[in-house]
């Protein structure tokens, strides 16, 4: 069973342990708890590449808006170091909110311009609380690597962006989407889907394999693109509304004609569960 910290002087106080013993390699995978496979394969990636795997399970208040899921949204700490032991990880890090926010807090971090659009048009202040407790993780840990899946992808580029400007000593390591068998994105919150919305769900992923088709076929609007998609996701009988569907660059700059390596992004409701997903143009 890996060693379980949840304050951070005993957390650093153990890694620089550590550290003074031998020279080590740490990898961190900053998560929100309530593991999957998606989580799974950045450990794996994590165990392959460093001498020492920190996970972190922070369900973080601040990037939550006043109606979002943040009370609802899963917990399992047991369940968490289960499949923490499973895939080999050495150490969890599991703090509380007064640990990660002491009394009095007044410091926040935002990545102006890529907080703004996309994820942060529909969530505002959801990339600051990214961005400040993502700082504070890594400040607790100090990893060589940290990984992050490209499940969300926006989150992927606002971290590499603030890693780059505020010069912090860490390698960025972005992971592919781990789907289900029949293309769903593991999501922590697609527990809170029923079957039928499920099925729903599953629009997502097929007008991804739609729109590759289509652009296979010589299709490069991507207005047209996006037209087709939405078409054919609100075809499905339990997607309430589309937030949006945007075909970006790898830097998120919106494209007019599409290329391979491209992103496709989608988010939408379905009942009332919200789901995002992205597709890399090939």
């Amino acid at each position: 069973m890996p060693l379980l910290f949840k304050k951070v002087k005993e957390l650093r106080n153990h890694l620089q342990t550590l550290k003074c013993e031998k020279s080590i390699n740490i990898g961190f995978v900053p998560t929100m708890g309530y593991l999957h496979e998606g989580h799974k394969a950045l450990m794996k990636r994590s165990k392959l590449q460093n001498d020492v795997t920190v996970v972190s399970v922070y369900v973080n208040p601040t990037q939550f808006g006043p109606d979002e899921d943040y009370e609802r949204y899963p917990r399992n700490l047991d369940h968490d170091m289960s499949v923490c032991d499973e895939m080999g990880v050495d150490i969890v890090f599991a703090p509380s909110d007064e640990e990660m926010y002491p009394a009095g807090s007044k410091t926040e971090v935002y990545v102006r311009d890529m907080s703004e659009i996309l994820e942060g048009k529909f969530r505002p202040g959801h990339f600051k609380g990214v961005a400040t407790v993502v700082v504070k993780l890594l400040n607790a840990v100090q990893p060589h690597r940290v990984y992050f899946g490209e499940k969300d992808y926006q989150q992927l580029k606002v971290i590499q962006r603030l890693v780059r400007d505020l010069l912090i000593p860490v390698e960025i390591v972005p992971v592919e989407t781990v789907r289900e068998p029949d293309g769903l994105a593991y999501s922590s919150r697609n527990v809170y889907l029923n079957p039928e919305e499920r099925e729903s769900a599953l629009s997502i992923y097929r007008a991804f394999i739609l729109a590759q088709e289509l652009i296979n076929q010589g299709e490069r609007n991507a207005q047209a693109l996006k037209e087709e998609i939405r078409k054919f996701i609100l075809s499905h009988p339990h997607v309430k509304k589309i937030d949006y569907v945007e075909i970006t660059d790898p830097d998120l700059n919106p494209k007019d004609i599409v290329e391979s390596g491209d992103r496709i992004l989608v988010a939408l409701w379905v009942g009332n569960t919200r789901l995002i997903d992205n597709w890399k143009v090939e």
